[in-house]
């Protein structure tokens, strides 16, 4: 893949400066270098030039894609929707859930149906930097026994990559994912590696066990576009399992998208167009999770300790995008935005003593939210 050309976005977060609706600018800490350094030339988007058949397409694509992953994954269907969002959107995602949910499987999966390189890390109280990035080692190059330092690179170099239980590594080695899901690059002995796109992270964490693990930052939680709680199925889906899991191996999933179609309907996605009042709307709802706001209900200033920022503001407009076109629409929705808003803001959202005295979790805070701006 060639890295000639320079995209209106970093990606995995929004512009920096403008929207390409002209909506309110807001400024995050991307990174314009590993941007450029990464995307594909235009010549490579192989999409219909008209967007309105663009959008059918990825809607044929996103459908085959659901069915492909039923051959494996039984019931989930928000799961997978959500985790479709976040893939065409530029998002990582952390997915929330107890053992056995097949969390592992489901992003496998993901990967195999799109065609994409993928890695599995699973994370340890003793996992290293150079366990994720690679590191330098010394290698003969036959010239008279001659030694040169090669750079061996490490799991993150893949297209998708899976971070198991990313909660039980240490603050140093989240320092390297956290370069890795905002910058798209590594540095190892202080050179730079860039990571060819697309590029997604999308780690699991387990509620349960708090034993021996580390809670993510704030900042590494706010580069993750959503929060996905991975719950319990069905009687009905659970007796499914039963039936189709004890059998024959699993089945093997049709490779739909490369890499470079990817690439493209992210893009696509990117041009689904916004009405203005919906930007207002998404700064609204995420002005409102703060306490210090004086448009903030006393509800929320008596309950949360600390809001969302801009970023959320970006995920939820990206968000709904991604799910308006992901469904066929060729303008996002109010119902969108609703649709995305508990994924995006749930893990931007803390809570302060009294919210846990009472039983409100953030989870609750925001479809309360939700509510009273619907009937307002």
């Amino acid at each position: 893949m060639t890295t000639d050309s320079t995209p209106e976005t970093n990606s995995g977060v929004a512009p920096e400066t403008t929207n390409e609706e002209g909506g309110a600018a807001v400024a995050t800490e991307t990174t314009a270098t590993a941007a450029t350094e990464s995307a594909p030339e235009s010549a490579e988007m192989t999409l219909p030039p008209d967007d309105v058949a663009a959008i059918d397409e990825l809607g044929k694509v996103y459908a085959q894609f659901k069915a492909e992953l039923g051959k494996v994954i039984i019931g989930q269907e928000d799961v997978i929707e959500k985790l479709a969002i976040s893939l065409f959107a530029r998002g990582h995602a952390l997915l929330m859930g107890v053992p056995g949910l097949a969390k592992t499987l489901l992003v496998s999966s993901v990967a195999e149906t799109f065609d994409l390189s993928f890695n599995r890390i699973q994370f340890t109280p003793d996992l290293m930097p150079a366990d994720i990035t690679g590191t330098d080692i010394i290698q003969e190059t036959g010239e008279g026994g001659r030694r040169e330092f090669e750079f061996v690179k490490g799991p993150v170099f893949a297209n998708m990559l899976l971070a198991d239980e990313i909660n039980r590594a240490p603050a140093k080695t989240q320092s390297a994912m956290l370069e890795a899901m905002q910058e798209f690059k590594v540095t190892v002995l202080g050179r730079n590696y860039v990571l060819e796109p697309p590029f997604f992270v999308l780690a699991t964490q387990n509620p349960i066990e708090q034993e021996g693990t580390y809670p993510l930052p704030e900042a590494q939680l706010d580069r993750f576009m959503f929060l996905i709680e991975v719950d319990y199925p069905s009687e009905a889906e659970e007796i499914r399992i039963a039936q189709e899991t004890t059998g024959t191996g699993k089945a093997k999933l049709d490779h739909l998208l490369d890499g470079k179609k990817v690439l493209a309907f992210q893009e696509l996605v990117r041009r689904v167009p916004v009405p203005a009042h919906l930007y207002e709307y998404a700064v609204k709802m995420v002005r409102m999770t703060r306490p210090g706001q004086p448009e903030s209900p006393q509800w929320i200033k008596d309950t949360v300790g600390w809001g969302a920022g801009p970023r959320a503001v970006q995920y939820l407009i990206l968000g709904a995008k991604s799910r308006a076109a992901l469904r066929g629409s060729y303008m996002a929705s109010l119902e969108d935005i609703e649709a995305v808003a508990p994924a995006v803001l749930t893990h931007r959202v803390l809570t302060n003593f009294a919210a846990e005295s009472q039983g409100m979790t953030s989870k609750k805070i925001i479809e309360r939210l939700i509510e009273e701006m619907r009937e307002a």
